[in-house]
Order: structure tokens, then C-alpha cells, then sequence
């Protein structure tokens, strides 16, 4: 099983969604060509946020399980800063992963005046996660958007949140630590230290642990939100 056709264009994808969300071009999604030292270095810094698509499997789902138990028993430290949605909507986890990585940069993005998604974050900052999930439930502006930027001039590329068997999530630096947020998870996941200077080789690190969890599966893809 390789990549779907769609998926090729899919940092210009996300691009153009983010230009619909009125967001200024400054911070753009670049291709992450692979994991290794020579080919992170083809990516543009500063880098703020990192988005993985990844398959979801027998073996993740029951790794997701784990997880879950163990932090529940152990606890973590999540701090109160971070932007946490849950994701009711089936199919949305693109403008989830989305959200997040803009929502916890919010402070370096450049928004336009009218900017459907500052007002959507302006207005569920104080909310809970699930809260903010059934506010996007009921927010067309973001919906109507992410339906138009599925078909602006392509053929094969359905919306950012195409029925298959995929999932985004997004990885971000808040207050030093690097936060795995996947709305179909209860809570953020902490995945220790990070800082500006290590953060892309700190979110491929936890990108390399979910490949490594499915070595038998093809379907993995990073795309880093950096300064243009």
C-alpha cells in the first residue's frame, strides 16, 4: 500500500487551506523529504509545527490502548497553555491537526483582519477540548473552506480530510515541551524537552517511533509548518 495519488500535492493542499483561513504567508507546510540529518536540512527554519499522516492499524490501535492505561495510572504534565480539540466530526482530522498547529503558534501567525479561524480560536479559548470540538461542529466558515480548498483546481484531491484509513496528528512546541495532539486521543501527549533549535528533529524522533510501531506499512508522511 503506498501513498494515495492526492497526497502528492498535499503540503499546497493544506497551503491554500490556510490561505482560505486567512492566514498570512509567512509560516508555510514544506515537504519533510525524509528522516534523515541531510534531508531535515533541506527543510526552511524556524520550524513550529509538524504534521504526520500515518495509518491506523491493529497495532496502533491496541499501542493507543496502552498508551492511554499507562498514562492514566502514571499521570503527565500537560500545561495549561496548550490548544487541545477533541475530534468528534468523523472525518475532519486534517483541519484538527490543522487547528492545532496554528492555534498553539497562534502568537507568530500573521492572521488577516477577517480571519475565520483567529475568530474561531478567539472565540474557543476558554472552552474545553470537547467543548471546541462541537463548536467546529456548528462553525461553517471552516467546514465551507475546507470543502472549497478540496477541489480548487484538482481533479484527484479530495478535501484534506479524505475517507481513507489515515490519521493526522500534530506535533508542537509549548513552553519547552514537545505535545503530541490527535484529537481522537483523550489528552495532549508529552514527549519531553524540546526547544526552537531541536524541535524538527524532535518531532521526526516521535514520527520514527510510529514507524517503527507498522515497519511493514508505507503510508507515513511529515510536512513541517516553517518560516517562508
Amino acid at each position: 500500500k503506498t501513498l494515495p495519488k492526492w497526497l502528492k500535492c498535499f503540503n499546497a493542499l493544506v497551503n491554500s487551506f490556510l490561505k482560505q483561513l486567512g492566514i498570512h504567508p509567512d509560516w508555510q507546510f514544506v515537504d519533510v523529504y525524509g528522516m534523515e540529518p541531510e534531508l531535515l536540512s533541506m527543510v526552511p527554519r524556524p520550524v513550529c509545527a509538524v504534521l504526520l499522516l500515518f495509518p491506523i492499524t491493529e497495532k496502533y490501535e491496541t499501542f493507543r490502548t496502552e498508551e492511554e492505561e499507562r498514562i492514566k495510572a502514571k499521570g503527565q504534565d500537560v500545561k495549561s497553555s496548550v490548544y487541545f480539540m477533541k475530534q468528534t466530526i468523523n472525518n475532519a482530522c486534517g483541519t484538527i491537526g490543522l487547528i492545532h498547529a496554528i492555534a498553539n503558534n497562534r502568537d507568530k501567525m500573521n492572521f488577516e483582519t477577517n480571519s475565520s479561524l483567529k475568530k474561531f480560536l478567539e472565540d474557543s479559548l476558554s472552552m474545553t477540548p470537547e467543548e471546541r470540538a462541537k463548536y467546529l461542529e456548528t462553525y461553517e466558515a471552516i467546514r465551507v473552506t475546507h470543502e472549497s480548498s478540496a477541489h480548487e483546481g484538482q481533479t484527484e484531491a479530495p478535501s484534506i480530510d479524505e475517507k481513507v484509513d489515515l490519521h493526522f496528528i500534530a506535533l508542537v512546541n509549548v513552553g519547552g515541551h514537545l505535545y503530541e495532539l490527535d484529537g481522537r486521543k483523550p489528552f495532549p501527549i508529552n514527549h519531553g524537552e524540546t526547544s526552537d533549535d531541536s524541535f524538527l528533529e524532535d518531532a521526526i524522533e516521535v514520527c520514527k517511533k510510529f514507524m517503527e510501531r507498522d515497519p511493514e506499512e508505507l503510508r507515513f508522511n511529515a510536512i513541517a509548518l516553517s518560516a517562508a
